[in-house]
C-alpha cells in the first residue's frame, strides 16, 4: 500500500486524523464516511478481524445482535428489519449514508464498538499470557509495519520503540498525582521523525490503515502542538473543500500539553491508542471454554509521538530538551518525597503566640 499523499486524502480520512490529534470519540460521531467495499475490507482488516473466516463471521455477527437487543431493550430504538440482519459491512456503508437506516446503523456500530472493547478486555482475564507476552506481540507488529515503510523508502528519519524500563515508571508514577499504574499509558511508546511537516499527517494516515484504526484512540490523552488542523487543512486546497463537513466543534483544533514538565517551546504529536492484536491460537487453545465466545482479539495500551526533522531539531534546544525535561522531572520528585504536596504548596505557618497555644492533654 503507497503513502497516500495530502492531495489524494478523503473526507474520511481528515475525519480519522482530526479525532486522533483531539483526542475524541467516535462513539459522538454522527456518520461514517465509508465509500467502497474495499475501504471497509480494510478497515475491518486493522481492527484484526479476517471476514473470511467462519469464526471471525460469527463473532461479528454475534456482536451485532448482541447490539440490537441491548438497543431494543434499553432504549426501544426502532430498528428496520433489513438494518437489524445486516453484515457488518452493510452496516458500514448504511451508516455512511442518510436516513432512519443510516442513524440505526450507526447506532449498532457504537454499541458493537464498546462491547467488543468490553468482551477483549474480559478475555485477558481469562487467558494464560503475562504481560510480557503481549508486548511482544505488540512490538512484532509494530516492528513489522513500521520496518515495511521504512524499506519503501517512506519519508521517515528516524524510528524509536520499546518498553519504558522500570525506573522510569516509577519516577513517572511518584512525579503526577495519579499514582495509580493503571493511568501510565506509555509502557510501550514508539516514535517517528519524518522528513518534513507534511509528511506527518501521511504517515501517520498509513498507520491508521495498517497499524491500528484510529476508533481505538484513547479519548483525551492527545497532543499536538504542531500545528492548528483546522488552518493547516485550509492552507491546503484539496484538504480545504473537506473543512466545512468536519463533525463536531470547531475549537480546540490546537491541542497543548498538560505534562507540567514539558516546556511551553516543545513541539510534538503525541496520542494514545489501544492496539488491537490478534491472539495466537496456541494461546487461545489454553483459554476456558467460555472465553471462546469472546473473539480472538485483545487490546494494548501504546504512546505514539510523531514529529518532523526540523522540529525535533528545535526540542534538542534549550528549556524543550529531553534532558531538560528529565531535570525537571526528577527535581519534582525529590520535592515531593522530602516535603510532600502540602509543604510544596503552602509556605509553613508561623507558630501562634504563648498565648494562644493550646495546652496539652
Amino acid at each position: 500500500m503507497a503513502l497516500k499523499q495530502l492531495g489524494e486524502m478523503s473526507l474520511a480520512d481528515v475525519e480519522a486524523l482530526r479525532l486522533i490529534l483531539r483526542g475524541d470519540s467516535v462513539i459522538d460521531w454522527h456518520r461514517l464516511n465509508f465509500e467502497s467495499e474495499a475501504d471497509i475490507a480494510a478497515w475491518l482488516t486493522v481492527q484484526e478481524f479476517q471476514p473470511g473466516d467462519p469464526r471471525d463471521r460469527a463473532r461479528m455477527n454475534a456482536l451485532r445482535d448482541e447490539a440490537v437487543a441491548y438497543l431494543r431493550r434499553n432504549f426501544e430504538l426502532a430498528i428496520p428489519k433489513p438494518v437489524e440482519h445486516a453484515s457488518v459491512e452493510e452496516l458500514m456503508m448504511l451508516a455512511s449514508g442518510k436516513g432512519h437506516r443510516q442513524v440505526c446503523a450507526c447506532s449498532i456500530l457504537k454499541a458493537t464498538h464498546i462491547m467488543h472493547h468490553l468482551d477483549a478486555r474480559e478475555l485477558l482475564f481469562t487467558l494464560p499470557i503475562s504481560p510480557q507476552e503481549l508486548f511482544q506481540l505488540v512490538e512484532d507488529k509494530v516492528f513489522r509495519v513500521i520496518g515495511a515503510m521504512l524499506a519503501e523508502r517512506f519519508p521517515i528519519i528516524e524510528f524509536i520503540g520499546g518498553r519504558k524500563n522500570k525506573d522510569s515508571l516509577y519516577t513517572k508514577l511518584l512525579s503526577k498525582s495519579e499514582t495509580s499504574a493503571a493511568q501510565i499509558y506509555d509502557k510501550l511508546r514508539f516514535r517517528i521523525v519524518t522528513r518534513a511537516v507534511d509528511d506527518l499527517l501521511p504517515v501517520l494516515l498509513y498507520l491508521t490503515e495498517r497499524l491500528f484504526p484510529f476508533s481505538y484512540t484513547v479519548p483525551g490523552q492527545s497532543v499536538n502542538t504542531i500545528f492548528h488542523f483546522r488552518s493547516y487543512c485550509q492552507a491546503h486546497p484539496h484538504l480545504a473543500r473537506f473543512v466545512g463537513g468536519l463533525q463536531g466543534t470547531i475549537d480546540d483544533e490546537y491541542t497543548p500539553s498538560d505534562n507540567t514538565f514539558s516546556a511551553e517551546s516543545y513541539r510534538v504529536m503525541h496520542f494514545v491508542v489501544d492496539m488491537p492484536v490478534r491472539l495466537p491460537d496456541a494461546v487461545l487453545d489454553r483459554a476456558p471454554a467460555e472465553a471462546r465466545a469472546l473473539g480472538p482479539v485483545a487490546f494494548v495500551l501504546c504512546e505514539f509521538q510523531l514529529v518532523d526533522q526540523k522540529t525535533e531539531a528545535s526540542n534538542e534546544l534549550g528549556d524543550a530538551s529531553h534532558a531538560k525535561y528529565k531535570e525537571r522531572q526528577r527535581a519534582a520528585v525529590m520535592r515531593r518525597l522530602k516535603l510532600g504536596v502540602r509543604e510544596m504548596r503552602e509556605p509553613p505557618r508561623e507558630p501562634p503566640p504563648t498565648s494562644q497555644r493550646g495546652r496539652g492533654r
